[in-house]
């Protein structure tokens, strides 16, 4: 059985995807006809459940990814290639107080309120209020509002938070709101950019030599998915290729190196194993 409250997905015969926190008295009306959450509470994960048309579904436990990919847009959204790393080079986890701006359609907002749990806080920022009211309605459908605190507003006053544990910032001109950075984050936290072109990086490291910035990144990542037929391996005709121009640093004291740490090398390694 699965306890009422908990997020299920269900798919439809065409692959069609439904999300829902999970209630016994709810019913899903779909194309497929009418169906009655209290049979999929019974039946559980992995199991088909029919609609009153006779039209098999099935329930599966959602993972980041699914909800990510499912999230209503009107923006361009960021990856899940882009954000892995983001959520790894930020360091997020359960009771983390993160920022972020440009919130957009909140496919990053959804995943750091995944991640930080019910113990830590988003606090994301979207001057644009069609878009913040898109992004708490996707965070609503999930069940993941409660985690998030959005903002219909500009940053360029600041913040308003004091000791976050990391930062995030999608918005055009990052360069404009370096200043309100290092009140805004506990010493020594990372930040993150993403930017689309190569002007504005250069602009953007420009700037951040002039302040409290260390350990600098930039980089992009590509994906490049294999058709799964064993007799015929080969690359998709397609891939993801760029996507956004990832940026990190830590923030740090002025006249801090701001080198990566040297990589070993091959023979470098031969020689400690």
């Amino acid at each position: 059985m699965i306890e009422p409250g908990q997020l299920v997905m269900l798919v439809s015969p065409k692959g069609k995807r439904y999300f829902r926190v999970l209630q016994t008295e709810d019913v899903l009306n779909t194309n497929d006809g009418q169906l009655q959450m209290q049979n999929v509470v019974h039946q559980g994960y992995g199991a088909v459940v029919h609609t009153h048309l006779g039209r098999a579904y099935t329930v599966l436990k959602p993972t980041l990814y699914d909800l990510i990919k499912s999230v209503k847009r009107r923006t361009q959204i960021i990856y899940p290639k882009d954000i892995g790393y983001i959520i790894i080079k930020l360091g997020i986890g359960p009771g983390c107080r993160v920022i972020e701006a440009g919130c957009g359609s909140g496919a990053l907002t959804t995943a750091l309120a995944w991640f930080v749990g019910d113990a830590g806080r988003v606090y994301s920022f979207e001057r644009r209020q069609e878009f913040a009211s898109l992004c708490r309605e996707n965070l609503e459908k999930i069940g993941l509002e409660s985690r998030v605190q959005i903002a219909d507003g500009d940053i360029e006053q600041g913040f308003g938070i004091e000791k976050a544990d990391a930062l995030f910032l999608d918005v055009r001109t990052p360069w404009e709101y370096l200043e309100h950075i290092p009140g805004a984050l506990i010493p020594g936290a990372p930040v993150g950019f993403l930017l689309p072109t190569v002007n504005q990086v250069s602009t953007l490291l420009s700037a951040m030599q002039d302040g409290p910035f260390s350990s600098v990144e930039v980089l992009e990542i590509l994906v490049r998915r294999y058709k799964p037929v064993p007799e015929r391996l080969r690359p998709e005709d397609r891939m993801v290729a760029h996507t956004g121009y990832l940026i990190f640093a830590r923030l740090g004291a002025p006249g801090q190196d701001d080198t990566e740490p040297a990589e070993f090398t091959f023979e470098q390694e031969k020689e400690i194993c």
